[in-house]
């Protein structure tokens, strides 16, 4: 990597491994942040993702490989010497300060004289949105103006990355909601580099601009929401990653638009363009989309699609704009999740009632079957 290249990104990771005796929570892994973007790394507990972090904050030393910030290692870099800054899930915030003091914590360590660590103090509440912040006490606070007084604490040191490490678990869910928002907002706004560790899918795809999903210590894939949610590298993916129907089966046929494939359940599925080295014979896992999936009243709604069915409302799940219905199909009494479009054509859809669905092939994910497949 040339020197331009490395200059263009902030964090970068090179074949770093950690292993805790015979065990390995980090295996060989390998990434860059480019200056100034959202970076998630996302997975399940247990994964690894949060001892990346601790490595690249220092509080671990790593078993092998190299961790550069601004191109350069940082690995003899003493934790608080690292230009890096970190928000805890908990926060940390001092309550025995005002939120002036405890923002400028960090700067009264570094010596810097009272006034100008008003000044900055003063401009990074400007920044986070709570200007009349600085006398009060924490407690005073709500967990949305804590989360923030955290990030200015961060901030107003000036770091070249951020590192976040689940600090929305301890929300409630709407203010959660909220709060995705925001921090995406404060990130465009400080154009400082975040690397955020979550398990929780909902903020990685909202927030991020590139993605890494983790499974047992390995990177399984990176790249955008986009990618990650309709171009699903492995299984594990596939599963983790939003929500799927998911069929085990057994390949009939294969040709280049795909693969026919019978379900152990009876169902017959044409799935689309598949990557993986599959053959006729070869067991398989099959996972579509709710959202994927047109649902109809009558046989003609759906004639069009390469996988048609027919079968009968089961429950109906409401839950406004994300609202489900659970379809049980005629002939296999397999059952199937539906996602129902936002019409008042199925606002009155009850159980019992006689429906026909519908996808495309390339609407059926295709892989080797694997009982590690991200279904929490």
């Amino acid at each position: 990597m040339s020197d331009s290249d490395q200059l263009s990104h902030d964090l970068e990771c090179r074949h770093v491994t950690k292993s805790f005796g015979d065990f390995i929570a980090v295996k060989d892994v390998s990434f860059t942040v480019p200056k100034g973007s959202f970076f998630s790394i996302l997975g399940p507990s247990g994964c690894g993702k949060t001892t990346i972090m601790r490595m690249i904050a220092g509080f671990l030393d790593t078993s092998s490989g190299d961790i550069l910030i601004k191109g350069r290692s940082v690995l003899d870099v003493a934790p608080n010497r690292r230009p890096v800054n970190m928000v805890f899930q908990h926060l940390a915030l001092f309550p025995m300060m005002d939120v002036a003091g405890n923002i400028g914590y960090g700067l009264r360590r570094r010596g810097l004289p009272g006034p100008e660590i008003a000044k900055k103090v003063g401009a990074v509440l400007e920044r986070v949105g709570l200007p009349d912040a600085g006398p009060k006490n924490i407690n005073q606070l709500s967990g949305g103006q804590k989360q923030r007084v955290a990030i200015a604490r961060c901030m107003v040191l000036d770091p070249d990355v951020l590192l976040l490490d689940e600090p929305l678990g301890a929300l409630d869910l709407k203010l959660r909601d909220h709060m995705k928002v925001e921090l995406k907002k404060l990130q465009s706004q400080f154009d400082t580099t975040f690397v955020y560790i979550t398990h929780d899918q909902s903020e990685a795809l909202v927030m991020s601009d590139q993605i890494a999903v983790m499974n047992k210590g390995e990177f399984e894939q990176v790249g955008t929401a986009h990618q990650l949610y309709y171009d699903p590298a492995t299984a594990f993916v596939a599963g983790f990653v939003g929500d799927s129907n998911r069929w085990r089966g057994k390949i009939q046929t294969r040709n280049a638009k795909g693969a026919k494939v019978s379900a152990t359940d009876g169902l017959a599925i044409l799935a689309g363009p598949i990557s993986q080295p599959l053959s006729k014979g070869d067991d398989v896992d099959i996972f579509v989309r709710p959202e994927s999936i047109v649902i109809s009243f009558d046989a003609k709604g759906v004639g069009k699609f390469d996988n048609n069915l027919q079968g009968t409302v089961e429950a109906v799940l409401f839950n406004g704009a994300n609202s489900r219905t659970l379809v049980r199909e005629t002939a296999t009494g397999t059952q199937v999740d539906v996602a129902l479009p936002q019409t008042g054509e199925f606002a009155e859809l009850t159980p019992g009632t006689e429906v026909h669905l519908g996808w495309g092939r390339a609407q059926a994910r295709c892989f080797a079957a694997s009982d590690d497949v991200g279904v929490i």
